[in-house]
């Protein structure tokens, strides 16, 4: 009898070490991307916290197949900018919809709303591309880019 019972016993305590170890041994977690940068704009800028800013217009993104719509994307977006900064932003605003929508468009003819559109790797490229054309209009000030909202409605 003792010896069924031995190697069970032995596999659970080997397990149980083994458990242990790897518990013990595991790397701290990290901090996202994204909070380790607005971690390091926000020492920069004398630890102030940002300001939101939603723009006043969602979005709307025709998908294009075969020669006719078959979805529309809907979007709303806010920025993050330097606090203090939300009058420049809506003095800004038609430029910024306009760059803005020239990404989604574009984001949309390469396909980024097809299949999977809301995998967080799909949507870091999107904020990523929104963000780069923000810096582009209003400079150093903006922080990042929110998506706060994001819809697709197949026809």
């Amino acid at each position: 009898m003792i010896r069924k019972l031995l190697p069970i016993l032995l596999a659970l305590v080997g397990l149980g070490v083994g458990l242990g170890v790897g518990l013990f041994l595991r790397p701290p977690p990290e901090a996202p991307a994204e909070a380790e940068a607005v971690a390091e704009h926000a020492a920069k800028e004398g630890a102030a916290p940002p300001d939101y800013v939603k723009l006043n217009n969602q979005f709307v993104i025709p998908i294009v197949e075969g020669g006719r719509v078959a979805s529309m994307v809907v979007v709303s977006l806010s920025l993050e900018v330097a606090q203090g900064h939300t009058e420049e932003v809506y003095s800004r605003e038609p430029k910024i919809q306009d760059v803005f929508l020239q990404v989604l468009f574009d984001h949309a003819n390469t396909g980024g709303f097809r299949g999977s559109f809301t995998d967080g790797s799909n949507l870091v490229l999107l904020r990523r591309a929104l963000r780069e054309k923000a810096v582009d209009v209003l400079g150093d000030i903006i922080t990042d880019v929110l998506i706060t909202a994001i819809a697709r409605q197949d026809s």
